[in-house]
């Protein structure tokens, strides 16, 4: 959808799916009554049709099927606001007949909003609203059925309120699967950053997400990022110029201020816009919670990287030492990347148990 074809007319049925109808069944929605709805003790004086069932318990270990969904259709947009800590929840997507997910994620870093705190990200793909609402519009086309889970790995339950907004049509022979891979390496080892190296088909990337912790003083961002492609070997098709740049910023994303006694101040600037942003500094308390910390995202929705056989996409993790020399440092870098590929995919690395995934 766009606004340039808004105004045509379609066969296309829209359904939506949320715990208030689990199914998206046609005249489904608010049949909750007070003795199995979630929130029973608000509505009991109201009854049924009265906001009974608005969220979902998810135990410990346990895994809750989001929607399960018959098609041709496409999913186009996914509303959620999760408890608890957004490391600990993984959203998993599974295509027709799929036994391995598409998409394997957790909840904040597929969000962008990695670091299991608020940060305001206002951009075309995603949105991140207040309080933590998390937004996605992503097309993601399916023609048997989709399947979306969410896991709580956490030892304590959590609350999930969700919608997700799709529509039952025909999918062109020429439509790729939507796909979503986390990792996470801290440190990074040898100053070279793997987002992923395991794209097998054809297809287009189409998102960068990077939660970045800095274990050094000084500016971090140098770091070329790396696209190889189609039988590349020991050198790229794309070779960036710097973290900042890729990111579409310049000079350490700072912003240059007189002040007060004649010189000048610098600082990091948040950004949020259609494609790119920086929607998230963590300068650190000066307590517990020292570490400085970012949340970067890059959206390659005008110019996606197309791919025939193969890809495999790299970062530095480099910044600056003494004399003008280079750094190469040890990060804490996870990422989430995002691609539209044919089936069937490469199979993903094992995801990171609740320890591994833990910010520290």
């Amino acid at each position: 959808m766009s606004p340039g074809n808004l105004f045509l007319l379609s066969n296309a049925k829209t359904r939506s799916i949320s715990p208030e109808n689990p199914t998206g069944e046609p005249g489904k929605g608010g049949m909750a009554t007070l003795e199995n709805g979630s929130a029973h003790y608000a509505a009991r004086e109201l009854g049924q049709g009265w906001k009974v069932n608005p969220f979902v318990t998810i135990k410990p270990k346990e895994t809750y099927t989001i929607a399960d969904i018959a098609g041709p259709g496409a999913i186009q947009h996914i509303w959620m606001t999760p408890t608890g800590n957004w490391r600990y929840s993984i959203l998993r997507f599974y295509w027709d007949d799929e036994t391995e997910p598409s998409v394997e994620v957790p909840v904040g870093a597929f969000f962008g909003a990695g670091w299991s705190s608020y940060a305001h990200l206002n951009s075309l793909m995603v949105t991140v609203n207040p309080g933590s609402a998390f937004n996605c519009y992503w097309a993601m086309p399916f023609r048997k059925k989709c399947k979306i889970t969410m896991t709580n790995i956490n030892t304590e339950s959590m609350t999930l309120y969700y919608q997700v907004d799709y529509t039952l049509t025909i999918v062109p022979d020429d439509a790729a699967y939507f796909h979503a891979q986390f990792r996470r390496s801290n440190p990074v080892k040898n100053g070279v950053y793997t987002l992923v190296d395991s794209i097998q088909g054809k297809g287009q990337y189409v998102g960068t997400y990077l939660a970045w912790g800095v274990h050094n003083n000084g500016w971090w961002g140098e770091g070329e990022i790396k696209f190889y492609m189609d039988g590349d070997t020991q050198f790229p098709t794309i070779n960036g110029t710097g973290t900042e740049d890729y990111f579409c910023g310049s000079y350490d994303f700072d912003t240059r201020k007189k002040n007060d006694a004649g010189g000048e101040t610098t600082n990091y600037t948040e950004f949020s816009t259609a494609y790119t942003g920086l929607p998230q500094v963590i300068r650190g308390d000066g307590h517990y919670n020292i570490m400085q910390r970012f949340g970067l995202y890059r959206w390659h929705i005008m110019d996606p990287v197309r791919f025939e056989q193969n890809l495999k996409v790299t970062i530095q993790d480099l910044g600056w030492r003494s004399g003008g020399r280079y750094l190469v440092q040890q990060s804490d870098i996870s990422s989430v990347v995002y691609w539209y590929q044919t089936e069937p995919h490469h199979g993903f690395p094992k995801l990171l148990s609740k320890d591994e995934l833990e910010e520290n």
